[in-house]
């Protein structure tokens, strides 16, 4: 079953200039894809899109069967590519606003990864550094029990010593019988974790797609190789 579906998906902002062009999307469950294109070629939208804060102009997206809506929202666990949180409040609070606000939210699981990081429970967020506050929501989406996870940038703002762990610790703490979705141009950090993989291109449109390690050993080049050829960066 395809955890999630995007048919004939179109999305402007500007009239005659769509960032979506009649996009067609299938991830099966149990997948961890990277959502790879150039900056501004649509990929923060469409991910808007799939969690129900966009409208498209026209097409169909669905989740675990579900149109986009309240039961398709309560299977999804969505990262911002920039924090949204209250800088005023503590981690610890935080916390307890997910565990009420989310049936599936694993506070066990939030704690455990706050203290393998060193992260203080009790810290108000504008004391922390902009690494520390991405990771502390980044823990707050991955301690849910979700069908669909969507990540925007996710490693972006960390230093290289912590992405290795977060990667590890996104593949280790999600439901095995869902489905991941990163953003990402540091492809090279990322691709290490990735089954499949999408290059989209400005329009929208679907470059290239596959299996990460059989197009790595077909091609003999790793995805970032093919990137920069697709893309000619």
């Amino acid at each position: 079953m395809n955890i999630l579906e995007c048919k004939n998906l179109t999305k402007s902002y500007k009239k005659g200039h769509p960032v979506l062009a009649g996009l067609n999307l299938q991830i099966p469950a149990g997948r961890i894809v990277g959502l790879l294109g150039p900056n501004g070629c649509g990929k923060s939208t469409l991910i808007k899109l799939i969690a129900g804060l966009l409208q498209p102009d026209s097409g169909e997206i669905s989740v675990g069967g579900h149109p986009i809506g309240a039961e398709s929202n309560a299977l999804i666990s969505y990262l911002p590519e920039r924090p949204y949180f209250s800088t005023n409040m503590k981690v610890s609070q935080l916390i307890e606003f997910f565990r009420e606000f989310y049936a599936d939210f694993d506070v066990q699981r939030a704690y455990k990864l706050l203290a393998d990081l060193g992260i203080d429970p009790t810290a108000q967020l504008k004391t922390l550094s902009k690494g520390t506050k991405e990771k502390v929501q980044l823990i707050l989406v991955m301690s849910r029990n979700a069908k669909l996870y969507l990540l925007d940038e996710p490693i972006a703002g960390v230093d290289p010593a912590a992405r290795e762990y977060i990667l590890s610790t996104i593949v280790s703490n999600y439901n095995p019988g869902a489905s991941i979705v990163i953003t990402t141009h540091l492809i090279t950090d990322v691709e290490q974790v990735l089954d499949d993989f999408v290059f989209l291109g400005f329009g929208g449109q679907v470059l290239k797609a596959g299996n990460a390690e059989q197009t790595r050993n077909e091609t003999g080049k790793s995805l970032d190789e093919l990137f920069k050829e697709v893309f000619r960066c």
